[in-house]
């Protein structure tokens, strides 16, 4: 086993007491959809305020265990198709350009909304596909329809400030408290929009899914805030090495005590595996607790 519990139980100490500063107690819970199924599948180890959390990843069983064609279509059990009645794809105007936007639920009159940023040669597609992923997308839309909520998974043509100002303008489209949900090199237009002073108080919390390490959001307007964050990570990611990222809140826990920041590292998982694996249900709630 070459994960990181595999002979190196002095790295894993070190980081355990990194981690061990207080965090906020969550009391905040959503209805739930499919949560066996999705529910982490093992905890391997964790700190003792549940900050920084290591999570057994087996692809044979993640994988190959779930889906009728890997990487392609998981298994009927794992999705509730019902969703797509409540879904469609929609046009929303940005900066004189017309975004297409994958779209389930209201989001004019949603109670909260969850934005999901693609990474590099993806599009709306991605954060839509019912399928693939391991029904992890699915899922997320489903919890968002059962809570009076609303996804968006709008395509963003460039990672730079063109592509932050698009997904700007789809936040301050509506009312409700957004999760802002970046993945791989999507996690850019995140660290662009944690910058923005207007854009921070529409947020409920940021994740970083796989994410590129930006030490710059440190000193962010959303962490002097005290945004909440979650950051998921695979330990064999070989894009962004999960150390780095792993720097990245360390030194923002450090910001203020406590700060609610989240870690959540798969054991052997690779740079798609956070967006397989991540557990939207506790995500959501440990951001939403504030």
């Amino acid at each position: 086993m070459r994960g990181v519990l595999a002979g190196q139980g002095a790295l894993y100490l070190a980081l355990l007491i990194s981690a061990c500063l207080a965090a906020p107690a969550q009391s905040f819970e959503l209805k739930g959809h499919k949560d066996r199924l999705f529910a982490y599948p093992g905890i391997m180890a964790t700190s003792e305020d549940n900050a920084f959390i290591i999570v057994n990843y087996d692809k044979q069983r993640d994988i190959h265990g779930r889906d009728s064609e890997p990487e392609r279509r998981v298994r009927s059990n794992y999705v509730s198709l019902g969703v797509k009645q409540y879904s469609r794809v929609a046009l929303h105007e940005a900066n004189g350009r017309k975004i297409e936007t994958g779209l389930t639920g209201e989001y004019a009159s949603a109670r909260l909304a969850v934005i999901f940023v693609h990474g590099r040669g993806g599009d709306q597609r991605l954060g839509m596909n019912d399928h693939s992923f391991g029904g992890n997308f699915n899922r997320l839309k489903n919890l968002m329809l059962v809570n009076g909520g609303a996804y968006l998974a709008p395509t963003v043509e460039t990672f730079d400030d063109r592509g932050a100002g698009d997904v700007k303008e789809l936040i301050m489209a509506g009312r409700a408290p957004v999760v802002l949900a970046c993945a791989s090199m999507g996690s850019i237009i995140c660290s662009k929009l944690a910058n923005d002073p207007a854009v921070v108080p529409r947020l409920a919390g940021i994740a970083l899914l796989g994410g590129a390490p930006d030490m710059g959001l440190v000193r962010s307007a959303a962490v002097k805030a005290k945004l909440p964050i979650v950051f998921t990570h695979g330990s064999l990611d070989t894009v962004y090495p999960w150390q780095d990222q792993k720097a990245v809140f360390d030194a923002v826990r450090l910001t203020a005590q406590p700060y609610p920041a989240r870690f959540v590292l798969f054991d052997t998982g690779s740079h798609g595996t956070p967006i397989r694996m991540t557990d939207w249900k506790q995500t959501l709630e440990f951001l939403l607790a504030r």
